[in-house]
């Protein structure tokens, strides 16, 4: 491509243009590729360099130069821009298509109105139109029509597998299901997508449609995978495929789903899925139980589970003009509520559970691999983000098959001490040992020959699970025993008498290091290095520090019917992708899905485990009047390896120690519930208490008294309305102790919220940890001046987050925080216009 510029050389008249040759374009743009933004000496050196290009000013150089990475940059906004506008073209296709959808059922529902007015009022009923464009089965009561057993030739399976189509179809895009928003989901471009539940059908049924960047064919290839995305499936196992007329196929699947909680029986599936290509190029996979055939094959009931219905269920997907796909989901199913105790029946019948756990869990999965795929070369989950998704993937399934322990995978009840709190299961066969005896050796010998699990499930109440696990993910010292944990990684032969107690409290501390996460952060990968095990000379052999390779998810607290995970193995430091897994941990499953308080006053709640003062006063009636009650179940399952003649000792120990984990949890929900508040050794007084009110007073009179303004723009004499002022203040302020080692004792919302914490935590984040190396010395050649002075005003900076996170904030405050005998009582730092790097 010839390009033109000014040249005064060569005798040319400065007012003309001269083209560059091809050659001197070409090489230009070769060194433009070396580097775009050459200096000024680099500029003379390339004519030098390249005689092509002798007869060439610098300043023309330089030019081309400015010119090419504006020609550069504009194509890259073009393309950015062209992007956009293809998504929000496609969204907007999708909500108007939405809005149809709404505007029919609201016609059928006035109708169906109208319809039941008149018969309540004894007048003539008016015949139906069936006619009426997308009623294809009247509201709820045709959902599940009673057919005659039908043939099982590949006559009556295509039948069957049409009558399906027309089904799904019909809840995919029009009023067969009464869809109602799913609570917390706000539709648009940047978001997962358009999320519904039922309401008032047969079952459980979840309805999603959105947009994604990749082909149908990869869609529909990812989506029929389900064991590589829907976490709760054991296996699917094809049976027989039959190709149609019409080029589809008709699958006959078995699937297996697990049970979440030891408190249930597993489900089990016999599925018809027929795969099509409709008239207008879309894809569609549909499914169905199979339960009413005969003269073919099918599927007896099987031990350990109870055969579930999957209602027509499936996904449409339609091209998507300038690449990707629009697909429409639906999940439809009757997960036999009555087959499990009573306390967990809104766990069956919940549609925000299924819309949790599988229509959203599959557009997650297709969002998160489109994003691996057009972002190759950034760092999401990792340079390997396949490999880290797979190992996902595996401590996720071992935790499901300890926690189910199936006799067909080699596990076996161990006889219990008189207590039926927790199950010992035992299992010796050669594919879950596998490996074990070339891991975690670390230096010294590790031989076992069977792994034991020790499970068990217990009811909270009013405890978020959300919080919990946060909590448990941060203070794993106040609940785990890393000694005991360390003798099971490493699977050391031990004496009983080493094994007899649990000796919490050994614990030396973790360092949480990010490894991966999805895209919309609901799940993290993360290793955590144990520090300072094996303390006493018992322990000589234990290594001095471990590793485990933890998935954590469900820590948005204000997702509706999400289960919160926290799931472990231990690892060696090669952490190769093929180690051998003995996954532990807890699951937290919600089983009251009504709406929680707003996300301020839940965190205010958590102050009552904030010890300020004096224990033993109860909660302000303000903040605890909006928190409803919050029941869920926490299961519980952790993996030991040991020998067969140790057995006995080490199902000993580990009933101990999953019983002193489950009276920890205990203590710890105790402390995190509002309702709960008393003065229990270890609480903390709430917000709202005089304590707290006190404390949000000195740092308002000390900021007056150093600086000479008001810290709050609107502060009226009353300390709970001074505490709830600093609590909703825009920026950060969080206060620190004078120690040796400054550690946080408050921060308000933003404080919590840049930090990534919660005041349950906020206590083990030292002041050191959260600047990085510049801040740090700034900070230390600004302390001798806060404590003179009494304040300091510190540049802008970059700090870092509870997380690892960097946050960059546009200046900050420090002051001393004086008490009523105007002595330091603490320091106060505030941030201004704080942001996520």
């Amino acid at each position: 491509m010839a390009m033109s510029c000014k040249d005064g050389k060569g005798g040319l008249d400065n007012g003309k243009y001269v083209r560059y040759t091809p050659e001197q374009v070409e090489a230009l743009e070769r060194l433009y590729h070396e580097c775009p933004k050459p200096s000024s000496i680099r500029r003379q050196q390339l004519i030098r360099e390249c005689p092509i290009l002798s007869n060439i000013e610098p300043k023309q150089i330089k030019v081309w130069f400015q010119n090419r990475r504006c020609r550069e940059k504009q194509r890259k906004e073009a393309s950015r821009l062209q992007a956009v506008n293809r998504k929000l073209t496609a969204m907007n296709k999708l909500l108007m298509e939405e809005n149809d959808r709404l505007q029919k059922q609201v016609s059928h529902l006035v109708y169906e109105n109208g319809y039941f007015r008149q018969h309540t009022q004894g007048t003539t009923l008016a015949t139906k139109d069936t006619s009426c464009e997308s009623v294809v089965t009247s509201g709820q009561h045709h959902l599940t029509p009673q057919h005659p057993p039908r043939d099982a030739s590949p006559a009556g399976l295509l039948s069957i597998a049409e009558e399906t189509l027309a089904e799904f179809l019909s809840k995919a895009t029009g009023t067969a299901v009464e869809w109602v928003q799913m609570p917390g989901m706000k539709p648009g471009p940047d978001s997962i997508g358009i999320v519904a539940i039922s309401h008032g059908c047969t079952g459980v049924a979840a309805r999603a449609c959105g947009l994604v960047g990749l082909e149908p064919t990869r869609v529909a290839e990812i989506l029929k995978d389900l064991p590589s995305w829907l976490r709760d499936c054991r296996a699917v196992d094809v049976l027989n495929v039959l190709p149609t007329a019409n080029g589809g196929t008709i699958e006959l699947l078995y699937m297996q789903l697990y049970a979440p909680t030891t408190l249930a029986p597993a489900c089990d599936f016999w599925l018809l899925r027929y795969t099509s290509v409709l008239e207008d190029g879309s894809l569609v996979i549909c499914v169905r139980s199979l339960k009413n055939t005969q003269n073919g094959p099918t599927m007896p009931p099987v031990q350990h589970f109870v055969r579930a219905e999957m209602l027509p269920s499936g996904y449409l997907i339609r091209p998507c003009e300038g690449g990707g796909s629009i697909i429409h989901i639906v999940d439809h199913m009757d997960l036999e509520p009555c087959s499990v105790p009573e306390v967990l029946r809104p766990l069956y019948e919940s549609s925000a559970v299924l819309a949790q756990k599988m229509t959203m869990a599959a557009l997650r999965q297709l969002r998160q691999i489109a994003h691996e795929v057009s972002q190759s070369n950034v760092t999401g989950w990792g340079r390997r983000p396949a490999a880290l998704r797979a190992l996902s993937q595996r401590l996720s399934r071992g935790f499901n098959e300890a926690l189910n322990g199936f006799t067909d995978e080699g596990w076996s009840m161990m006889g219990n001490d008189g207590m039926d709190d927790v199950t010992i299961l035992i299992n010796s066969s050669p594919d879950k040992l596998m490996g074990l005896n070339l891991s975690f050796a670390n230096g010294f010998p590790a031989v076992s020959n069977s792994v034991l699990c020790a499970k068990a499930s217990m009811l909270l109440q009013n405890v978020p699970p959300a919080i919990l696990l946060r909590f448990l993910r941060e203070h794993r010292s106040e609940w785990a025993d890393n000694n005991i944990d360390a003798y099971s990684a490493a699977a050391v032969k031990v004496g009983p008498c080493s094994l007899a107690g649990s000796r919490v409290g050994s614990f030396g501390g973790q360092v949480i290091l990010p490894l991966a996460h999805t895209i919309e952060h609901e799940e993290f990968l993360e290793v955590i290095k144990l520090e300072g095990i094996g303390h006493s000379p018992e322990d000589a052999m234990m290594p001095r520090e471990m590793f485990l390779l933890q998935l954590c998810s469900g820590m948005d607290e204000n997702a509706v019917g999400s289960c919160a995970e926290l799931i472990f193995a231990p690892i060696d430091a090669s952490f190769a992708d093929d180690a051998p897994l003995l996954p532990s941990g807890f699951r937290i499953i919600p089983l009251d899905y009504g709406k929680e308080a707003s996300s301020p006053n839940r965190t205010l709640d958590l102050a009552s485990a904030l010890e300020i003062g004096p224990t033993g006063n109860k909660a302000s009636s303000e903040f605890s009047a909006n928190t409803g009650c919050v029941r869920s179940v926490m299961t519980i399952a952790f993996e030991f390896a040991c020998e067969s003649h140790m057995q006995e000792h080490v199902a000993s120990m580990a009933r101990q120690y999953v019983r002193s984990i489950i009276s920890s949890v205990q203590r710890v929900a105790l402390a995190l519930s509002p309702s709960h508040l008393s003065s229990h050794a270890g609480l903390r007084s709430p917000l709202g208490t005089p304590e707290a009110q006190t404390l949000s007073r000195w740092i308002c009179n000390s900021y007056r008294c150093y600086l000479g303004v008001e810290l709050l723009k609107s502060s009226n004499e009353g300390g709970e309305s001074i505490l709830k002022s600093l609590w909703h203040h825009s920026d950060a302020i969080m206060c620190c102790s004078l120690k040796a080692l400054p550690v946080f004792t408050f921060a308000n919302q933003a404080g919590l919220d840049m930090l990534e914490t919660t005041l349950v935590a906020l206590q083990d984040i030292t002041l050191e940890k959260i600047f990085d190396d510049h801040g740090r010395k700034t900070l230390c050649s600004e302390f001798p001046q806060i404590m003179q002075q009494g304040f300091a005003c510190l540049q802008g900076g970059i700090c870092l987050s509870s997380m690892g996170r960097p946050v960059s904030y546009e200046r900050a405050v420090a002051w001393k925080v004086l008490n009523e005998e105007e002595t330091a009582h603490c320091m106060c730092f505030l941030f201004v216009n704080w942001s996520f790097v």
